[in-house]
């Protein structure tokens, strides 16, 4: 039974936070961030580059994404322009539930809509929340899978200058 409960967590772990190994896109170039604007102003991956970013996979019904939500707003209080951080709602069929996700975690930094997945496999999202750091050239420095804290965030923009 005990071996049973252990293999279940793995594969939860494998869905949930994408445990499955190291970015293949760490050096290069990010992928383009979807068109759609959720909240927030408009931002595209060229209107990062000049400035570390943070770019953060989320979705509605995710819980961990619930657990990660009031850090991620504290974080980007205490950016100061540092830094960038740009939330994309990845898979959420309902655009109302994405949006009451928003309001309700009072998120002030932009926030774009991911609803056919397109952008999150071009980055390379297996699971949720999942967070890329982008260094100011414009390339993946790292992958942050699972809910991250302020301080983790923190640590991750200073690991590229901000």
């Amino acid at each position: 039974m005990l071996l049973v409960v252990a293999a279940l967590a793995v594969v939860v772990g494998f869905v949930v936070f994408g445990l499955a190994g190291k970015s293949t896109l760490s050096g290069r170039a990010a992928p383009a961030l979807p068109r759609e604007r959720l909240a927030g102003g408009s931002v595209t991956t060229a209107s990062l580059r000049g400035h570390p970013a943070l770019v953060t996979f989320w979705a509605s019904w995710c819980e961990p994404c619930v657990e990660e939500a009031p850090a991620l707003e504290r974080f980007s209080q205490g950016l100061h322009g540092r830094g960038t951080l740009v939330g994309v709602n990845w898979g959420d069929t309902s655009i109302a539930a994405a949006r009451a996700f928003i309001r309700r975690y009072r998120w002030s930094f932009p926030n774009l809509r991911d609803p056919e997945e397109s952008s999150g496999h071009s980055f390379g999202v297996r699971g949720l929340p999942t967070t890329f750091l982008i260094d100011a050239g414009g390339r993946v420095r790292a992958t942050l899978r699972g809910p991250q804290s302020e301080q983790s965030l923190r640590r991750a923009l200073a690991s590229v200058g901000g």
